[in-house]
């Protein structure tokens, strides 16, 4: 699902979806892990085209019935349409599992979890390895992370997505980075971490995430905080190749959330002498 779909299924605005599919690629009661959190299946239903109502296209998040139709009919047209009934089921418990750090009896159990997925490697042992390297070098690409690795995309990316179900790494909108969890796991083993003279980041509010295209073009103007994005106008901001409406509005909304505007925002004022009182 796109990025824009999924932020609509979590405000509620969105509750169905309509693919075109040979057969159902969903069960009902699937809790499936997205950017925005869990969303759940709530209903599989083949429809014909022609059954498709107004309601199903405001419900689908589309700007009109023939909007949709028009959608659906440019998508492989000799398949069957399915409605799926979709709903927002929390945030992903990951999230909280990469923040806990495990006491001594956990981190046995997950060495020895870790060990055991490397003497299963066809190619050698990984583990601590890729821990490492994330820890060196986060928010880099995973074909960059990969080739430092020796390995290709696909089987890095599915290696670090057994240590991200432990919650040991995070993903980001490019590449990943290490979770207090892994490095409570690394620390207790030992391994020399290269992260930890570094130097700490500057404080202040992260980038929400935003897609990579539009994370990349901000970063690249050293834009990595809240606080720098307020120094900018929207305007500046979304004349920025790979910021579209749905990066800018993600923006907009951290911002509000955090009491800051951008630059040329005429009630950016009100709502920080808001924020002070």
């Amino acid at each position: 699902m796109r990025p824009a779909e999924l932020a609509a299924i979590r405000a509620g605005d969105v509750d169905v979806a309509f693919r075109r599919w040979e057969r159902p690629r969903v069960r009902v009661g699937t809790r499936m892990r997205t950017a925005v959190g869990l969303v759940e299946v709530m209903s599989v239903d083949r429809v014909p085209v022609s059954s498709l109502t107004a309601s199903d296209a405001r419900r689908a998040g589309a700007a009109s019935l023939a909007a949709l139709r028009q959608e659906l009919d440019g998508l492989h047209p000799e398949r069957p349409v399915y409605r799926i009934g979709l709903r927002y089921a929390g945030a992903d418990p990951r999230q909280a599992l990469r923040e806990s750090v495990p006491d001594a009896a956990e981190i046995d159990a997950i060495g020895a979890w870790l060990d055991r997925l490397d003497r299963a490697s066809p190619t050698g042992t990984w583990t601590r390895a890729t821990l490492l390297l994330i820890d060196e070098l986060p928010a880099t690409r995973a074909p960059d992370l990969a080739q430092r690795m020796g390995r290709d995309t696909p089987s890095f990316k599915q290696n670090v997505r057994k240590l991200k179900e432990r919650g040991l790494t995070e993903s980001l909108d490019i590449g990943y980075r290490l979770s207090p969890r892994g490095a409570a796991v690394l620390d207790h083993e030992g391994h020399p971490r290269p992260s930890r003279g570094r130097v700490a980041p500057e404080p202040g509010i992260p980038l929400p995430h935003l897609g990579a295209a539009a994370t990349r073009a901000l970063t690249a103007q050293g834009v990595v905080r809240l606080e720098q994005v307020a120094g900018l106008s929207a305007a500046e901001v979304q004349a920025l190749h790979g910021v579209g409406p749905y990066a800018l509005g993600r923006l907009r909304a951290a911002l509000d959330a955090a009491g800051l505007a951008f630059r040329d925002d005429p009630g950016a004022a009100r709502r920080g002498a808001a924020a002070k009182r």
